[in-house]
């Protein structure tokens, strides 16, 4: 009998037609399961008779030498009472352990031996405990727990004995346990109270306790006696809201609310008494009434057990042996198919996107090849994986060229914005050395500072795209003028204050990149900051190299977003169009990467945030850098008055224009014209000379 190249509707009709045709022998299978449900169902009787009831007597005479221990630790005095129900306990412990050690435990499923073995063991630490009371060496809170120890074993033992393969038993077996649950909890507030009271004082944390008993309790009733019969629910639900559970309800209630001087400990034992009596009937009526409905289920258990044969188990050797051979055929085609588009999507796929992201070309032919499979439907969804994974490498492959494209068209168009900003540039730097308008040289420098953001905003341009920036110097520049030249490059920089920093010299590779960085920084700091504050800037050698900090008084970010900047910050991740809000970080990601510059972001100590730069030792030098390459500075220019006109305090130390030695530019050499004396503006504006000008690329 051979499957294999049939189609998969052909194969799931084998795998259910033989099933069904076998349904006589599967019902004979259930007949042990159904055998084992009617000797549990005999057994219950006989288990609840010989181990329920004396375990059910047992948890009962432990609940009131529970009671009777918290009241004797209230007030000694009532030593009698404790003597008189430990005795009671002595008894139906003992009677407890001769029902064990009967023939009995063998009717027992594992669950229920292991709850048997927990309550006897149990039981052995009562000698210890009671020690414990009789030499005072414990609280009322201790000895509570301890016998909460002790009679909890109990409750679920009995539990256990009602727990039945038969839904509807089963049902009514959890309720009637659930009874005893609810019985345990009332138990342990009653002597959790009754020792409080005698004691003259309810604690916050036993009235906390009494509350949250009080809802165990109130919760199991109403998760259980929805399963009873009819006449225990009218039962319990008479005893709750008129008979004595309404007077125990109300009794709590006043405690809760006015603490014990509301009731006295001789009314709360009235209250409580009379309605665990009365609870402990309803219980027993509602395990009596489960108990005679158990016969009679296990008789027709039985008489459903007989009527099933064994005709069918034939069927279901031949329904097993068919299914493994179509689905062992089934599982080796998939298995394939799995194997495959994994490799497909784990493999394949994710080294065409690093290769084409490494800018490598790559064959679709090579990347997707075509696979074979067989006639069937795992077949043509194999095709359709071939058909898929050569779809998805084609689009990679478009999309990268695409993406290539689109950066071209990025770097064609700041390229040309360079040229005309430069060319921008240098007349505005002729117009500022012709005029001796005072109000018409302020606006040429307003005029020349937003030339040299758009430069900046251009070059950001260029580096998201990839590409090397257009300036460059051949020689070292000093670091506390690259620093400058990036606050030149800053809309509000008159806001920016800058500490000395020591006479190191920046790579001039490195000079075009790090203040590009540094302004990224800083147009950062003064946009999220307030308007009067200052953005601090410092800077001091460290083992690793050189720490450049930069603080502003903003109000900072969350730690979610804290972690998200430092992730782009050191990994450097593609840049998404989605993510236009973040290009500033994108820029600052790239030019670090480039240098192997650490940037990282932290809470700053004036309230906002710090940027961290660490420069490595290889970017820096001791040497001073030289002027002779450089253009001169312009001669009798004006100096800009102080860069800070405004709120901030402190001292700005970028007092006065730097001129930062660097190339000649490779097209043309602006020679300066002749001294021009003017007059000074009259606005906080740093002019151009304090932006080291590069040669071109």
């Amino acid at each position: 009998m051979r499957f294999r190249g049939k189609s998969v509707r052909r194969k799931i009709t084998a795998l259910l037609l033989v099933p069904l045709t076998a349904l006589v022998g599967l019902w004979a299978f259930s007949v042990a399961i159904t055998a084992q449900e009617a000797r549990e169902l005999l057994a219950v009787s006989a288990v609840s008779d010989s181990l329920g009831r004396p375990a059910e007597a047992a948890v009962r005479a432990l609940q009131q030498e529970r009671r009777q221990t918290m009241v004797y630790l209230a007030d000694p005095r009532n030593q009698a009472d404790l003597r008189s129900a430990r005795t009671t306990t002595d008894h139906a412990v003992a009677r407890l352990h001769l029902a064990a050690d009967t023939g009995a435990r063998a009717d027992l499923n594992d669950g229920a031996q292991q709850r048997l073995d927990s309550l006897l063991n149990g039981i052995g630490r009562l000698e210890q405990i009671r020690g414990n009371v009789d030499a005072n060496t414990t609280t009322r809170a201790g000895a509570l727990e301890a016998y909460n120890g002790l009679a909890e074993p109990g409750v679920r033992f009995v539990s256990a004995l009602h727990l039945l393969e038969n839904v509807a038993l089963d049902r009514h077996g959890r309720a009637v346990s659930g009874l005893g649950h609810a019985a345990e909890y009332l138990s342990r507030t009653d002597a959790l109270i009754a020792g409080a009271l005698v004691a003259g004082t309810v604690t916050d944390t036993e009235q906390r306790r009494l509350t949250e008993g009080a809802a165990e309790r109130r919760q199991a009733f109403a998760t259980y006696l929805p399963d009873l019969p009819l006449d225990d629910r009218q039962a319990h639900d008479y005893f709750w809201q008129v008979g004595l559970g309404h007077t125990l309800t109300v009794t709590e209630e006043n405690l809760i609310s006015h603490g014990e001087d509301s009731i006295g400990p001789e009314r709360w034992e009235d209250v409580t008494s009379a309605a665990a009596t009365e609870l402990r009937s309803l219980a027993d009526a509602a395990s009596d009434r489960y108990q005679d409905e158990v016969s009679p289920a296990a008789t027709a258990v039985l008489t459903r057990a007989a009527v099933a044969g064994v005709a069918g188990l034939a069927a279901v050797l031949v329904s097993v042996f068919v299914s493994i051979r179509v689905g062992r055929g089934l599982v080796r085609d998939l298995r394939a198919l799995r194997r495959e588009a994994h490799e497909a999507a784990d493999v394949r796929l994710p080294a065409v996107m690093r290769r084409l992201g490494e800018g490598q070309t790559v064959d679709v032919e090579t990347e997707a090849p075509k696979l074979e499979y067989g006639r069937d439907e795992v077949g043509d969804v194999g095709r359709a994986l071939n058909t898929l994974q050569r779809a998805a490498v084609e689009a990679t492959v478009r999309q990268a060229d695409m993406r290539r494209g689109v950066s071209d068209v990025f770097v064609n168009l700041a390229r040309r914005n360079q040229v005309l900003l430069h060319r921008q540039l240098s007349l505005l730097d002729t117009m500022e050395r012709r005029t001796d308008d005072a109000d018409e040289l302020a606006d040429l420098f307003r005029l020349d500072h937003l030339t040299t953001r758009m430069r900046r905003h251009a070059e950001g341009l260029v580096i998201l795209s990839g590409a090397a920036p257009p300036r460059q110097w051949r020689k070292p520049v000093q670091l506390m003028d690259v620093v400058r030249g990036a606050v030149a490059e800053v809309e509000q920089y008159e806001r920016i204050e800058v500490r000395r920093m020591p006479r190191l010299s920046v790579a001039g590779n490195a000079v075009s990149d790090l203040s590009h960085l540094i302004a990224e920084l800083l147009e950062n700091a003064t946009v999220f900051s307030p308007p009067h504050t200052a953005v601090h800037v410092q800077g001091e050698r460290v083992p690793q190299g050189f720490s450049l900090e930069i603080h502003d008084r903003g109000l900072g970010m969350t730690p979610a977003a804290l972690a998200a900047a430092n992730e782009t910050l050191a990994n450097s991740p593609d840049f998404e169009l989605s993510d236009t809000d973040r290009l500033g970080l994108f820029v600052v990601s790239r030019l670090a990467r480039r240098h192997a510059v650490r940037v990282t972001l932290a809470p700053s100590p004036y309230g906002g945030t710090t940027a961290v730069v660490l420069l490595s030792g290889e970017l820096l030098s001791d040497a001073v850098a030289d002027d002779t390459d450089h253009r001169a500075p312009l001669p009798d220019r004006p100096s800009p008055p102080a860069l800070l006109n405004g709120p901030v305090d402190g001292p700005v130390e970028l007092d006065a224009p730097v001129s930062v030695p660097g190339p000649e530019p490779l097209r043309e050499t602006l020679a300066p014209p002749p001294a021009r004396r003017r007059a000074e503006p009259d606005v906080p504006l740093l002019p151009r000379a304090a932006v080291p000008e590069a040669a071109d690329a």
